[in-house]
């Protein structure tokens, strides 16, 4: 049995902790907010109820194994998990909208056909073929195993039928560009890349595998919010025995050349540990936390990537119904070139004309009453920087989250969507409000983007180089979402498992 510090009570890190703590170790768990579930978030005001992080749970058998494997289904923990359908509302640029099936990707497909006519029902056929081809090839080395670098894929490199299905030099938009004749369903593609955080003009050909496990395995909502799913773990977590520790800010990783030996909180407090498992910002661990020469080159490959986009929010307090809106909807900018280019190019600046996303679930436990509705509005966004570094916004700067919380609202009653004389209250959380809250430099949502050929080599490994010391979670392999988080805590507890 050995004695486990996880830093960071994300869903990463309790994960982690619900696996680690079945196989007998002992876990405490060390955050420095005041509760768990990292950026899984929740906001309560007057009877409405926001998830303010990840609104959409695909590939559930992910954390139907880790609840089964730690006591119980997970559907006996979280209640209810509802199997959207219609999953999205699309609307395009030219008006044309588009209620997507929640799953089944020949369905998909010929509901997009209906819409939008032409080759579109074929072209999507076509393309979800070959992202179907690219997920069998791709989910055991990307997905499920360690990856500490190209030498890890030498077996798929040797069979080129596989290389060419994955097509590693070639962008998601020239993928899409290959498949799909029509230009609204290569922005549908286009979308998916900001999955990850990421320009789909430089992100890899396999993130077609996103809307592939979307469409394939469905999308689903869990009754009261997805903040339920965070709750059950944690409470599962206990069950286990496993010890938090709120409030409690880490300072230090703390190591000898044998390897880890614990942390040292703020307030000078030593926590003894022969593991250490890092839920935190990688960054923040290789260039903040820890102290070791051997931390180096791990924080080198990071400086060489491209940090992930952020996201400007709403929470809005909507009186009355909407005809036509639906649970997940997305309104699409006529210039998704011009959105990308403010984000990640050399001048970013807010999108002026951005695509939008609202979450409006048709959940009573989410809203005071059925005559009202709660609406999460999100637009990707630049990341928060004070000092003028490349791809970052001052977004604490006087006169600039305010105003622009007004033109998110028009852009949105441009689209038909004008509810600014429905609205009870708002609250508005930019990229320093998140940094703030999860250390996420930047605000990055999902620590670094998937742009370039290289970018999943450069992604931080589960294990790291000292001895005893794992990351876990959105910023280390293989990514963000709460699928890949759930993922990343099932790698780990093996890889200690093995140690």
């Amino acid at each position: 049995m050995a004695r486990v510090v996880v830093v960071g009570a994300g869903m990463g890190g309790m994960a982690a902790a619900a696996r680690l703590a079945v196989k007998r170790h002992q876990v405490t768990v060390v955050e420095q907010a005041a509760t768990y579930g990292g950026k899984l978030g929740s906001f309560e005001r007057d009877g409405f109820v926001f998830d303010t992080g990840p609104s959409l749970l695909t590939i559930p058998a992910v954390y139907r194994d880790l609840f089964n494997k730690t006591g119980g289904p997970l559907e006996g923990a979280v209640g209810e998990l509802v199997d959207l359908d219609p999953a999205f509302g699309y609307r395009f640029p030219d008006g044309v909208t588009v209620d997507m099936p929640g799953v089944d990707p020949g369905v998909c497909a010929h509901v997009l056909g209906q819409a939008l006519g032409g080759t579109a029902e074929a072209d999507w056929r076509a393309f979800m073929a070959r992202a179907a081809s690219i997920w069998q090839v791709t989910r055991r080395p990307f997905l499920e195993a360690p990856l500490t670098g190209a030498r890890d894929l030498l077996p798929l490199a040797r069979n080129l039928g596989d290389v060419r299905t994955v097509a590693p030099f070639t962008s998601l938009r020239g993928l899409a560009r290959h498949y799909l004749s029509d230009p609204r369903l290569r922005m549908l593609v286009d979308r998916y890349a900001t999955y990850t955080g990421s320009d789909p003009r430089r992100a890899p050909a396999a993130l077609a595998t996103v809307p592939y496990v979307e469409q394939m395995f469905g999308a689903y909502h869990v009754a009261g919010g997805i903040r339920k799913l965070a709750d059950a773990l944690y409470e599962r977590t206990l069950e286990r025995g496993v010890a938090y520790r709120f409030s409690a800010d880490v300072a230090e990783v703390l190591t000898t050349d044998a390897g880890v030996t614990g942390v040292r909180l703020g307030d000078g407090e030593v926590l003894e540990a022969d593991v250490v498992v890092a839920n935190a910002d990688a960054t923040h661990l290789y260039r903040d936390l820890l102290h070791d020469p051997r931390g180096a080159e791990p924080l080198k490959r990071l400086r060489r990537t491209t940090p992930s986009l952020s996201g400007f929010v709403l929470l809005l307090a909507v009186k009355g119904r909407t005809p036509g809106l639906r649970h997940h909807n997305v309104w699409f900018t006529g210039d998704y070139d011009a959105e990308f280019d403010s984000i990640f190019g050399r001048d970013a600046k807010p999108v002026h004309d951005p695509t939008i996303y609202v979450c409006a679930p048709d959940d009573d436990a989410m809203r005071p009453d059925a005559d009202h509705e709660s609406w999460f509005v999100l637009v990707n966004a630049p990341r928060h920087g004070t000092t003028g570094e490349r791809g970052t916004v001052d977004w604490t700067a006087p006169g600039l989250a305010e105003p622009y919380r007004d033109r998110v609202l028009q852009v949105m009653a441009d689209r038909g969507y004008d509810v600014r004389d429905r609205l009870l209250w708002s609250e508005v959380r930019t990229p320093a409000d998140l940094e703030a809250g999860t250390r996420a430099p930047g605000g990055s949502i999902y620590g670094t983007s998937s742009n370039g050929a290289r970018a999943a080599f450069l992604r931080p490994a589960n294990a790291s180089p000292v001895p005893g010391l794992y990351l876990v979670g959105g910023s280390s392999h293989p990514g963000g979402g709460l699928p890949l988080v759930g993922m990343s805590a099932e790698i780990v507890a093996d890889l200690i498992g093995r140690a």
